[in-house]
């Protein structure tokens, strides 16, 4: 029986084995993305606060974005309780100003000072515009950031197998599905069948030859990641095929759709809600938020969608929803992630564990260490696979000479 799953094992492995190498380190660089975006450009995510100057409102946040950037529409605001924390503007587009330039706004509003260049290329995963960070003490305004255009996107378009367009998620799609078959497979091979294989096979014998320790690192590493790996690997496959997506929420008996956010009240004339008065209702309804994204309708009918994280939130995509309407600011609605149906929670749950974030720094740690030995699987494998095949060789020479 051994026989078929080492069969099954060693030949999917050939048929997938680099793209999981790929899948695998892309992974362990993005474990850690957003530590190292805001190590590498702490400006664009921190300031001082000064013991006495007020924070500036966001009308006045707006007026410094759209002095560095004529004609652009501010699309959303992300404000974080974190007082040492810039403002994150995201714009639909516009003439940005030099990465690095500020604009100043007074107490006032005024703003000025910043120089317009190029127009900017499309933003995030969406292809919307580019995203500015601002000082909300100072005004300063740093930007634009683009992320199709950093190191990170490139490694994620990788992950995804986005640079292939299609084909490429599909090819990324099949492969973590032998991925799975690999995994249950390796630890099929791995059970022993006596005590003292079971102990020879949970510890690496770092003292051997190199033949068994690549042997050791390959079967013994491979055990102990295995659980993990096939987690990250299961998860993954929600981002590659519709229907296993759809099949989150067969099994969780839930619906796809969330509820339809309310209507606001379609007003004749009037003004309408602004970022600062949507931010005052939102602080009001969570005043322990960890930060507030707020966005403003794109229609005369849709309401302002605030997205909340709650203090204690047990993940990162966790958010409340506040819906607000735009004309008068009346609270329409809240969704609450605990209201959500199981299939929702579940789905948005899957991003956290995918990608290691779901515990913090611990679990983010075991995620790294782990795609990094999945990385190294293919290479010791393969090596495994040469020297059972030159072993296999040089038997057969043997019987050879011995029937000559």
């Amino acid at each position: 029986m051994k026989v078929f799953f080492r069969t099954i094992h060693l030949y999917l492995s050939l048929a997938s084995g680099l793209v999981i190498a790929i899948l695998c380190l892309t992974g362990a660089v993005l474990v850690f993305e957003k530590e190292l975006e805001q190590a590498w450009h702490s400006e664009r995510y921190f300031v001082e606060a000064p013991a006495t100057q007020p924070r500036l409102s966001l009308q006045q946040i707006t007026q410094a974005v759209q002095a560095s950037v004529p004609d652009a529409k501010v699309t959303g605001m992300k404000v974080y309780a974190d007082p040492l924390r810039t403002v994150e503007v995201s714009l639909a587009g516009g003439k940005p100003g030099k990465e690095g330039a500020t604009a100043q706004a007074g107490p006032a509003g005024n703003a000025g000072g910043a120089k317009a260049g190029e127009k900017p290329k499309g933003g995030g995963e969406g292809g919307g515009g580019p995203k500015y960070f601002v000082n909300p003490y100072s005004g300063q305004v740093i930007g634009p950031y683009v992320y199709r255009d950093t190191f990170f996107y490139t490694m994620f378009a990788l992950h995804r197998g986005m640079v292939a367009g299609a084909v490429g998620k599909f090819v990324v799609g099949v492969s973590t599905l032998f991925f799975l078959f690999i995994i249950g497979t390796g630890v099929v091979l791995w059970w022993p069948a006596t005590g003292k294989v079971l102990r020879q096979r949970l510890s690496v014998k770092w003292d051997a030859s190199w033949k068994r320790l690549n042997h050791d690192l390959h079967i013994v590493l491979g055990f102990y990641s295995a659980l993990f790996l096939f987690v990250f690997a299961f998860t993954g496959l929600a981002w590659s095929f519709e229907w296993f997506n759809k099949g989150i929420f067969t099994l969780t008996n839930s619906e796809m759709k969330g509820p339809e956010p309310p209507k606001s009240v379609v007003a004749a004339a009037g003004s309408r809600l602004t970022y600062d008065a949507a931010y005052d209702v939102a602080r009001q309804q969570m005043p322990t938020a960890q930060n507030f994204s707020i966005q403003l309708p794109k229609d005369s009918a849709e309401s302002v969608r605030v997205a909340m994280l709650p203090k204690n939130a047990p993940h990162e995509s966790a958010n409340d929803e506040l819906y607000l309407d735009q004309y008068n600011g009346q609270v329409l609605g809240k969704l609450a992630f605990e209201d959500r149906n199981l299939g929702q929670r579940v789905r948005r749950t899957f991003k956290p564990v995918h990608t290691g974030s779901i515990y913090g720094l611990p679990s983010k740690i075991i995620a790294l260490i782990v795609c990094v030995l999945g990385f190294t699987f293919p290479i010791t494998g393969v090596i495994l696979w040469l020297n059972r095949l030159k072993k296999e060789k040089k038997k057969k020479q043997k019987q050879l000479a011995a029937i000559a």
